[in-house]
């Protein structure tokens, strides 16, 4: 069965739902801002974490290689874009898309323990995978980095 975003590309297709009750929803895009996203909320001892300090004084760069796949730990960019905006190369197989970090309206208030927690253990309900490989200051170095994106 086709998601519903491709259902609603054709008028007859929007009618098969309309008369089936079917609620419509918009679907997400590659790049959507804001973006919406129901991810599960990180346990307690991950929400209330904040970036340490020895990470926020460490260049925001230093994250960068890791982001774009050019370490072995993880490669972020070819999902999420090399400049973050969701729109890498394979954000189109996903439902939902991933997350796109430039748009300031998605990531603002999305506490750093959140953020550092779906880095770690991936995203339940969508393609974000765990990331388990990457040390705590790899992590944290990640999230500081994806505020940097943010405009």
């Amino acid at each position: 069965m086709l998601p519903l975003h491709k259902y609603l590309t054709t008028s007859a297709g929007l009618l098969v739902w309309l008369a089936a009750g079917v609620p419509i929803i918009q679907a997400a895009t590659p790049g959507e801002c804001p973006q919406p996203r129901f991810t599960a909320r990180a346990p307690d001892e991950y929400y209330a974490r904040s970036i340490p300090s020895a990470s926020v004084a460490a260049n925001p760069q230093s994250a960068k290689p890791i982001f774009e796949g050019k370490s072995e730990a993880a490669n972020c960019a070819i999902c999420h874009g090399k400049k973050g905006d969701g729109k890498g190369v394979l954000a189109g197989q996903f439902d939902p898309p991933p997350r796109n970090f430039t748009c300031a309206r998605t990531v603002k208030g999305v506490p750093d323990g959140q953020l550092f927690w779906i880095i770690r253990f991936g995203s339940s309900g969508t393609a974000m995978p765990p990331h388990a490989a990457l040390n705590d200051e790899q992590v944290w170095q990640l999230v500081l980095y994806l505020r940097q994106l943010a405009i």
